[in-house]
């Protein structure tokens, strides 16, 4: 396997991880109420708690994508 296809493969993943947390932002920006509704009568949690695993989940998750798709995918385009 080359670099370059290394690469290609880990700019799909960042492209494809950073569509997924964008789309947990706008379903959880948008149908807030909804998905608290769902989970709320599953594990009886307050709002504030609720809203603080979400924000803690993104935020885990963009440092995720950082540290495991981009660095590498740009540490590669620097050794080019």
């Amino acid at each position: 396997m080359s670099l370059e296809t290394i690469q290609t493969f880990l700019g799909w993943c960042a492209l494809l991880n950073i569509g997924l947390l964008t789309w947990w932002f706008l379903m959880f920006w948008l149908a807030h109420d909804w998905i608290y509704r769902y989970h709320g009568n599953l594990f009886k949690i307050p709002v504030e708690t609720f809203d603080s695993i979400h924000y803690a989940g993104m935020a885990a998750y963009k440092v995720g994508i950082f540290l495991l798709n981009l660095v590498p995918y740009l540490t590669l385009a620097i050794m080019r």
